[in-house]
């Protein structure tokens, strides 16, 4: 009997360790949703979700307070984003009462052709090194945003992260740990520039939690732009500097790479899941992958199907399934390939996949069609005004090419290409690669409801899902949509070319019982646990009755939400 007591009671107090003691709310919810009535930013780092608040009480708009704060977070945060990578945003315009999408990735060498692999035995492209650097998209994308959205001069918005790059900041916890395990790598690889750029005075120490770091090659770069706009990155020096970099690296990028660059507007894509409008951008990146699963995941009736149970992740995961073996065989650049996004998304294609789920785990293919680290951040203005914000080197800080004087790595984006012929997103010179980073945006009636993104690779669709789930269909605030425990899936095809595994395995973040895991294993999935891999999340919701924001900040990251 005592044994019995003594084992109920480590149960109790193992369950409570995981649980915040708050007078409301769910008991997994961290903090509560900060609520203001003039503006709102949420960033994954503190600091520069303050810079990005400060500029909206200087009467910037949304768009100039998302520019500053990622220009910030390049500094801050190198482990997930910067000036060497790409940008895709969605942005709710309240003048025009309309979305408007950017996609602001940049493309492959124009001298770099698939047989230059081939000849040289390579059956996909590297991971690091000059191959796999494609065009930074995201400085362009900065000056494209300004110039439709913007009110204040980009020097001043560009000022506060001049000014921390030259007088340093000190690193939080989570971006130091990433920095840890990230700097070390490069090091080791001997790639070009990383101490003198990573390390503390570059004197190749490497950064720790509250330790002050200085990038004042960083702060000339920027200081730069800030006088002379987008061509001084494109057309100046510093494309000169890279170009020539990647050269003597034996890569391919080119000065008319840069020059000839340019950001696209696009038109965001939307499905209706329960009276909700939510809108993603449509490829070269994986957003309708989400709208896909919603489309799927809305043939049944949660309110029956409680949260967390065997029967809610089980037909999660199938829906995962479905869309992403879709998400292998069609999603590439729409410029070079023929993407059915309409298709895809409707719900006639998502009654017809559903159809395919049964009570079992399941092994699916690519439907048949009739006729690839992150920063993600959000703010909203006193006009109401609403910006999605996503913005990526890859793998962390990407490829380890740091050119020299500059203060920033390349991305690694082009290693998302596939060498096989004949797929949609097989390599071509000039061509933009397949993209994981996806920001979102929900509508209801017609009116802006939420901006918000989920970073994290491939697990970006599925925490979109499971965010819109968890408030739609389970009721919860937009700090506890978070908050909740999360599910991943690995396993699926890639947009690389890699064959899909089978029925893959079900990751499950602590708060899962464990007769719901024995359950799923009873269904037939393998189910274990990720390090790392649930994503990060910021939202930002708009109240229309009472004309105030309310903002959430993921938990498992440095984040931070604010408003006035």
């Amino acid at each position: 009997m005592k044994n019995i007591f003594f084992s109920l009671l480590i149960i109790l107090i193992a369950t409570s360790a995981f649980s915040q003691d708050r007078l409301t709310g769910k008991n997994f919810a961290t903090r509560a949703e900060v609520i203001a009535k003039n503006g709102m930013v949420a960033t994954s780092q503190p600091l520069a979700t303050q810079i990005g608040l400060d500029i909206l009480k200087k009467g910037g708009s949304a768009i100039d307070a998302a520019i500053a704060a990622n220009a910030a977070l390049g500094l801050m945060e190198p482990t997930g984003c910067g000036m060497g990578g790409d940008l895709f945003a969605i942005v709710w315009d309240a003048k025009t009462q309309k979305l408007y999408g950017l996609n602001a990735s940049g493309r492959s060498p124009k001298s770099l052709s698939i047989d230059y692999f081939k000849d040289n035995g390579m059956k996909k492209i590297p991971s690091h090194g000059p191959l796999p650097v494609s065009v930074p998209g995201a400085v362009d994308g900065w000056f494209e945003l300004h110039g439709k959205f913007g009110k204040l001069p980009m020097k001043e918005i560009l000022e506060p992260a001049i000014n921390y790059a030259n007088e340093g900041f000190p690193l939080t916890q989570y971006i130091a740990a990433l920095w840890g395990n990230s700097v070390p790598f490069y090091l080791s690889k001997d790639f070009p520039n990383v101490k003198d750029t990573y390390t503390i005075n570059g004197n190749g120490k490497v950064p720790k939690k509250g330790d002050i770091f200085k990038n004042k090659y960083l702060a000339n770069t920027l200081t730069k732009i800030a006088k002379g706009g987008r061509d001084a990155y494109y057309k100046g020096d510093i494309a000169k500097t890279i170009s020539s970099f990647i050269k003597d690296q034996g890569g391919f990028l080119s000065y008319e790479d840069f020059a000839t660059h340019k950001s696209e507007w696009v038109e965001p894509v939307s499905t209706n899941y329960r009276g909700y409008d939510v809108w993603e951008l449509p490829p070269n990146g994986q957003g309708i992958t989400a709208l896909q699963m919603l489309n799927i995941l809305e043939q049944y009736d949660f309110s029956n199907i409680p949260f967390g149970s065997d029967q809610h992740i089980h037909y999660f995961v199938e829906a995962k399934k479905l869309a992403f073996e879709d998400r292998a065989k069609y999603y590439a650049d729409m410029h070079f390939a023929d993407v059915p996004v309409n298709h895809l998304i409707s719900k006639a294609y998502g009654k017809e996949r559903q159809a395919l789920i049964t009570e079992k785990a399941g092994k699916y293919e690519a439907g048949e069609i009739s006729a690839g680290e992150t920063i993600y951040l959000t703010t909203a203005d006193k006009d109401g005004n609403m910006v999605s914000f996503i913005q990526s080197n890859y793998r962390g800080m990407g490829s380890g090419m740091v050119a020299p004087g500059l203060g920033f790595m390349l991305q690694d984006r082009g290693e998302l290409f596939s060498l096989v012929e004949g797929q949609a997103n097989t390599y071509e010179p000039g061509k933009r690669p397949f993209h994981t980073i996806i920001p979102a945006f929900v509508t209801k009636d017609g009116k802006p409801f939420m901006a918000f993104g989920v970073m994290g690779g491939d697990f970006q669709p599925m925490g979109h899902c499971e965010i819109l789930m968890n408030m739609i269909d389970y009721g919860m605030n937009l700090q506890e949509a978070g908050d909740a425990p999360r599910i991943d899936h690995s396993g699926s095809s890639t947009p690389m070319g890699k064959p899909a595994d089978g029925k893959g395995m079900i990751k499950l973040e602590d708060g899962f019982d464990y007769e719901t895991i024995r359950q799923l294993m009873v269904r037939g999935h393998k189910v274990g646990f990720g390090l790392g891999s649930y994503g990060g999340y910021q939202a930002i919701m708009y109240d229309a009755e009472q004309g105030v924001y309310y903002g959430a900040s993921e938990s498992r990251k440095d984040g931070q939400a604010a408003g006035y």
